[in-house]
C-alpha cells in the first residue's frame, strides 16, 4: 500500500462539487473550522498564525467580521455554548478566549508546556479542557490562571472530543482515553485503537455510547462502550483510490440526523449512517486536501477547508500553486439523513 498526499498542481480542480467558496480565506493552510451553536458564523484557525471570523448564509454569502493573531501556528478552536466566545490553541502552548460577539480583546486563559492540539468547552461543568503535546489534558476556570484539574495521559493528545459527560482523547500511542467528566478524575476506560495506524480524529456519538474514530490508513473505526454492544462495533475503509491510501483528517456527526461525515488527504468529503453501514453520498474529489470540516448549529451547512496538509512534508508545499480555499456545502436531506435497514436481512 502506499500513503500519499495529493497533487497540488494548479490544473487540479479543487471545487469540483461546486460549492461556494468563502472570500478572504487564511493565507496558509487550515486547521481547523467550528461554527458558531448559535448563528452562523464560521471560525478558521490556521498555520498563518490567524484565527478568522467570517458570517455566512444558506445562500452561500460570507463576510469576514473579525480575526486575532497568536504568536504562532493555531491548531484549534471552540465556541462557548452562549455563542459569543470563542477559544483558541496552537503552537504558542496558549489558549486565547476572544469574546467575538462583545468586539472585546482576546485573553490567554489557558497554558500548556508544548503546543495544544485540541480544546473543547464544557457547558455542563462551565470549563475548558484543552489537550496538548505536553501529555496532559487540563481542565481550566477561564476566571483562574491555573488550571481547576491536570489530568496525566500516556502520550501525546492529537484529538478530543466532549459529549458530555463523555469526553474521548486520542495519545499518539494509539490510545484511546475514556472519561466520565461526572468523575473527570479518573480514567473510566483505556482502549487500544481497533485501527492500526496513528489515530488523526475521533467523534463521539450524539447518543454518549460510543466514539468514532479515524486513522491515517484511510479507515473509521465505530465503537460502543457497552461491554454489551460490542458485537456492533465495526471498521470501514474509506478515502482511498486503488491502492493510494490517504488519511481521514476529520469526522462530523450531523447535529439532526446523526449520520456523519469524513474529510480526507483524498481531497474528498462524504457522509455515512453508522446505524445501516450504509456511505449516503461520496462527493467528487477536490484537487487537494481536506483537513478539516463542520457543521453548522443545524446541519444545514457543512464547511471544509481544500489545501495542503503538509503529509507530504515541506518539500513537497508550492506556494505558488497551493491556495487555501474555505468552502460551504448546503447538504440536500437525502445525503444526510439515515436510511433504515432492510427488514428482511437486517443488512445494508
Amino acid at each position: 500500500m502506499a500513503l500519499t498526499g495529493q497533487n497540488t498542481g494548479a490544473g487540479a480542480n479543487v471545487n469540483p462539487n461546486k460549492s461556494h467558496e468563502v472570500v478572504q480565506p487564511p493565507t496558509d493552510s487550515v486547521s481547523s473550522l467550528s461554527f458558531s451553536p448559535k448563528g452562523n458564523y464560521l471560525v478558521g484557525t490556521s498555520w498563518d498564525n490567524q484565527v478568522r471570523c467570517w458570517e455566512v448564509s444558506l445562500a452561500g454569502s460570507s463576510v469576514p467580521k473579525a480575526s486575532i493573531s497568536h504568536d504562532q501556528p493555531v491548531l484549534c478552536s471552540a465556541w462557548k455554548d452562549d455563542g459569543t466566545t470563542v477559544f483558541s490553541g496552537g503552537c504558542d502552548k496558549q489558549v486565547k478566549m476572544w469574546p467575538l460577539m462583545s468586539g472585546g480583546q482576546p485573553v490567554t486563559v489557558a497554558m500548556h508546556d508544548a503546543p495544544i492540539k485540541q480544546v473543547a468547552w464544557i457547558q455542563q461543568m462551565n470549563l475548558l479542557v484543552t489537550g496538548s503535546w505536553d501529555k496532559t489534558v487540563r481542565y481550566w476556570d477561564t476566571r483562574q490562571s491555573n488550571p481547576v484539574h491536570t489530568q496525566q495521559l500516556p502520550d501525546r493528545c492529537y484529538a478530543l472530543t466532549v459529549q458530555h459527560p463523555l469526553m474521548v482523547v486520542a495519545t499518539a500511542d494509539r490510545n484511546l482515553i475514556v472519561y466520565n467528566l461526572q468523575n473527570p478524575q479518573a480514567e473510566f476506560k483505556r482502549i487500544v485503537s481497533p485501527l492500526k495506524y496513528q489515530t488523526r480524529c475521533v467523534a463521539a456519538f450524539p447518543d454518549q455510547q460510543g466514539f468514532l474514530v479515524g486513522s491515517i490508513e484511510g479507515r473509521v473505526g465505530v465503537h460502543h462502550l457497552d461491554d454489551a454492544q460490542q458485537s456492533k462495533n465495526f471498521t470501514f475503509k474509506c478515502h482511498r483510490d486503488g491502492n493510494d491510501i490517504y488519511s481521514v483528517n476529520s469526522l462530523n456527526f450531523h447535529p439532526v440526523h446523526h449520520t456523519f461525515a469524513t474529510a480526507g488527504s483524498d481531497g474528498a468529503f462524504n457522509f455515512w449512517d453508522k446505524d445501516s453501514k450504509q456511505r449516503l453520498k461520496a462527493m467528487n474529489r477536490c484537487g487537494q486536501p481536506i483537513p478539516c470540516g463542520s457543521f453548522n448549529h443545524d446541519g444545514s451547512i457543512f464547511a471544509y477547508s481544500v489545501c495542503y496538509d503538509w503529509s507530504k512534508g515541506a518539500e513537497n508545499h508550492n506556494p505558488a500553486t497551493a491556495k487555501t480555499h474555505v468552502y460551504l456545502h448546503m447538504p440536500s436531506e437525502q445525503e444526510v439523513k439515515g436510511k433504515p435497514r432492510a427488514a428482511a436481512s437486517g443488512r445494508k
